[in-house]
């Protein structure tokens, strides 16, 4: 990284004072943004919020003409990105470092008081759709905005708001919990991303070894992990509940704003991939043991993809990621300005530590229209993975919050928004020897075989979903059942070698989105065909990267399906989208391979 400064132990100045306000860009953006550890942070004052926010309902109700409406309208929004953005502050530090107690004060008190604002946000939203300016405002701002807040006032309701406080604390609670897994391996303290890096080493023995200490970890507190998924799965299904819903699939397909499709369509989908891609992902895994001189592949084999090593990136993360800028660079201009952005402004943490929370993410500071890109490189190529595809929601954040007239409108529902991130993946391919050197081929090799070995586990998860609250008797006993049985149907491939954690149904609870973003799994899978779609006009000369910029540049303006067709891309639930994807797919596996020496 040019200029860094990482964030080793999330120390920032709590009482700075933000200075004087200038503009910073084209787009009159009126904050003199700091770098991100800079930032000033207070809490919100969310009763002075209140205060605000009633007056501008006021003005809203006395608005005498559209424009009176718009302003009314607009201070709405400033005041809910004032309140976003700190929270939004609050919570990316204390990802940083889960044991920083005073932003572990600010999440408690974010998640017990946030959701006591349902009832002023549903009695705004009542009087935006019965606004006599509606017409004037759609056409501004578009007829989905108004499906959304009919959406949210149809989901608030006094009696599901100590639910929700309960649901924010236990989502806490696991981040928590698993952030404070390690252990000491081969000389250094490792957590879960620390082990994974060891299960790509060409020694089967430190394979295992690892594996072997990644299991028990999750064993460990697998009866902690056992009890709040079962305390959330109560949560939710009793917030369904007070809102009048059979289930909480009804409830949360609407919540996620699915409104083109229901749960049979992707019951459709999940079969359609099993049907289409879990075959071909089969073959690969099978040519992957015979390249590694192996009859079979256990889990800890699945992520050696050659016999002489992964490729991996060369250099330190600062140099990665002055890389990623001149990459970027090249690309466009609009990804150059985005990424030069991010730079100026440290708005990134790639480097793995103790206590920092795991995984990675994109979030938005909607009032300095700034993306966040949080990571936990490890020395493998998923560190690459992080600086195109958590990059690719955070260029498409940075390039839709200056083309939309509202913060709110700049992100879309999750299976629009995954496209943007696992497309830039495929559009960064041209660059990648600047990573990789002249392994470069091997690693978009690796990348696009796990592009698509991906996505049969991406729906066992939401079938594992399902399961689960299609069945409310059921208990962790049951979910390891379940989860066995959906892993055999999906992932005919999977060996724990006598691991009897895992072998009974363990794995299950190592995936986080089931915790914390209930039903959102399969978003990804959904929008991987999208991100290939979009690869396929690329190598046939088509004006993908066109299509990739009005994607972004649409954010949520419209609805799921009339979205993909502005931005010229197929419906990927369709049957017929998931056959053709996977014929194009091993065709470009073919050409792949070819390029790396061909299959022995």
């Amino acid at each position: 990284m040019t200029g860094s400064v990482w964030f080793s132990g999330a120390v920032f100045d709590k009482k700075e004072k933000k200075k004087e306000e200038k503009c910073r860009c084209s787009t009159c953006i009126w904050f003199n943004m700091d770098t991100f550890n800079n930032i000033p942070y207070e809490r919100a004052d969310l009763k002075k919020m209140k205060k605000d926010f009633s007056a501008c309902l006021e003005k809203f109700d006395r608005a005498a003409s559209p424009e009176d409406a718009d302003s009314a309208f607009l201070g709405f929004q400033k005041i809910v990105e004032r309140v976003s953005t700190l929270a939004t502050i609050a919570s990316i530090r204390n990802t940083m470092n889960m044991k920083d107690e005073f932003y572990d004060r600010e999440i408690k008190y974010y998640n017990t008081e946030m959701p006591k604002l349902m009832m002023l946000i549903k009695k705004a939203g009542k009087a935006l759709v019965n606004s006599p300016f509606r017409p004037q405002l759609t056409a501004k701002y578009g007829e989905k905005l108004f499906l959304d807040t009919e959406t949210q006032m149809r989901l608030v309701n006094w009696n599901i708001i100590l639910p929700s406080i309960r649901e924010n604390n236990l989502g806490t609670e696991y981040s928590k919990t698993v952030a404070s897994c390690s252990v000491d391996f081969m000389g250094e303290k490792c957590n879960f991303y620390g082990l994974l890096r060891h299960m790509q080493s060409t020694d089967r023995d430190e394979r295992r070894a690892a594996f072997e200490e990644w299991a028990k970890l999750y064993e460990g507190v697998s009866g902690k992990l056992d009890e709040q998924y079962e305390k959330l799965v109560r949560i939710r299904r009793t917030i369904a509940k007070r809102l009048g819903f059979p289930g909480y699939v009804d409830y949360i397909f609407l919540a996620s704003a699915h409104y083109d499709y229901d749960s049979e369509k992707v019951a459709s989908f999940r079969e359609a991939v099993r049907t289409h891609i879990t075959p071909l992902c089969e073959r690969l895994y099978r040519e992957q043991a015979g390249r590694l001189g192996l009859d079979h592949l256990a889990w800890f084999d699945e992520d050696l993809c050659f016999p002489d090593g992964n490729a991996v990136p060369v250099g330190t993360p600062e140099e990665l990621t002055e890389k990623a800028r001149q990459m970027y660079e090249e690309m466009s201009p609009e990804t150059g300005e985005f990424f030069n952005f991010m730079t100026e402004h440290k708005l990134y943490d790639f480097v793995t530590r103790e206590n920092k929370h795991l995984g990675g993410y994109m979030t938005f500071l909607p009032e300095y229209k700034a993306p966040f890109i949080f990571s936990n490189f490890n020395g493998t190529a998923a560190d690459i993975d992080v600086l195109t595809h958590e990059a690719g929601h955070a260029f498409q954040g940075y390039y839709a919050s200056r083309r939309l007239p509202l913060a709110s409108l700049t992100g879309s529902t999750h299976e629009v928004n995954e496209i943007h991130s696992m497309a830039m993946e495929f559009f960064a391919y041209p660059y990648m020897e600047r990573f990789f050197g002249d392994r470069a081929d091997k690693y978009r090799y690796a990348h696009f075989t796990e592009s698509l070995k991906t996505i049969p586990y991406l729906v066992a998860v939401d079938e594992f979903q399902h399961r689960v609250f299609e069945n409310p008797g059921s208990n962790p006993s049951d979910w390891r059942r379940f989860w066995s049985e959906i892993e055999k149907k999906y992932l005919p491939w999977r060996h724990y070698e006598g691991n009897a954690f895992l072998e009974g149904g363990g794995f299950w609870m190592q995936k986080q989105h089931i915790f914390l973003y209930p039903f959102y799994y399969v978003d990804y899978a959904m929008a991987q065909l999208d991100a290939l779609a979009l690869y396929r006009m690329q190598l046939r000369g088509e004006d993908a990267w066109g299509s990739y910029l009005r994607l972004c540049g649409m954010g949520g303006m419209y609805g799921y399906f009339d979205t993909l067709s502005r931005a010229g891309l197929p419906n990927p639930l369709s049957p017929e989208t998931v056959s053709e994807i996977a014929g194009f797919a091993a065709e470009q596996e073919a050409s792949l391979m070819e390029k790396i020496g061909g299959r022995n």
